[in-house]
């Protein structure tokens, strides 16, 4: 097997991976106590810096802020993106339904895609654009029973919501014109260092029980600084739009975890809508896999 596809399949992979630890955000919350918004955003996005920066010391060792450094702008404005994506989420769900945030979020391939045909001068297939268009038509039906803006407080919960395939899109940017050249995994700790701070005079006064730090801390380190870490490696092996289609796995695999883990049953409509992202996801990879083949 080529040494390129190879190395593409682990990619695919990865971002499964990823997507799956990424998933598990929903089903875990539902046993938090009494940890609320902007707390939770916090102690995630604090747990998730002390778990890159454990890595970052188990590879580099003292090299660890020489690493930080070695990013330049580059790494810093990743990290901002990082936290928006972290900051947006939580906040957006204090504002309007679940419904609506992630159908937001699923804008991020569009944005993705235009952005790599802008910016990185990527040919996007034409098979790509019909596989963007299905699965955001999948994950409208999926949620189409919930989404709803009744008032002032919804339509900014949306425009905040907006903010994560934003970043995220300008972020996959960041990684693909610049992950063959400078590690990128530092800047997930910067992500998570500038959401605490910035979440930390809101949260205040903190009123999570010992066992909701327990769990958020367990989320910070396996919810989003491992599977943020594995998408940077991932990303130096895909296409940006592949990166972000792959990433709806998330939205896809979290109603199954709550059904499973929290007796939540999917409706009809989400199972519908579910099976259509996933037909796009694997329609795309297999058309992708024969153009590579011939």
């Amino acid at each position: 097997m080529p040494a390129a596809q190879n190395a593409r399949r682990k990619a695919i992979l990865l971002m499964i991976a990823a997507a799956t630890l990424w998933s598990t955000a929903g089903v875990a919350s539902r046993h938090l106590q009494s940890a609320a918004g902007f707390e939770i955003v916090f102690w995630r996005s604090l747990f998730a810096a002390i778990f890159v920066a454990g890595l970052m010391l188990h590879q580099y060792g003292r090299g660890f802020v020489s690493r930080l450094k070695l990013m330049g702008s580059t790494g810093v404005v990743s990290g901002l993106m990082w936290a928006t994506m972290y900051s947006c989420f939580m906040t957006a769900l204090t504002l309007t339904t679940v419904a609506n945030t992630s159908v937001m979020e699923s804008l991020a391939p569009l944005f993705t895609a235009l952005l790599s045909w802008l910016v990185l001068k990527e040919k996007i297939p034409f098979a790509t654009w019909i596989a963007i268009a299905l699965a955001g038509c999948g994950m409208g039906w999926m949620f189409a029973g919930n989404l709803s803006v009744t008032d002032s407080r919804g339509v900014l919960g949306m425009l905040v919501a907006l903010g994560i395939p934003l970043a995220s899109s300008v972020n996959m940017i960041l990684l693909k014109r610049r992950s063959h050249t400078v590690d990128l995994i530092p800047a997930v700790f910067l992500g998570g260092t500038f959401s605490a701070l910035a979440m930390l005079p809101l949260s205040m006064p903190f009123h999570a029980s010992v066992q909701d730090v327990l769990i958020l801390g367990a989320l910070g380190f396996f919810q989003l600084g491992l599977p943020c870490s594995l998408m940077v490696k991932a990303s130096a092996h895909l296409k940006a739009h592949e990166v972000a289609l792959l990433a709806l796995l998330e939205v896809l695999l979290a109603p199954l975890w709550a059904w499973l883990g929290a007796g939540e049953v999917p409706a009809t409509a989400t199972l519908t809508g579910g099976a259509l992202v996933l037909a796009a996801l694997i329609g795309n990879e297999i058309r992708t896999w024969q153009q590579k083949r011939a």
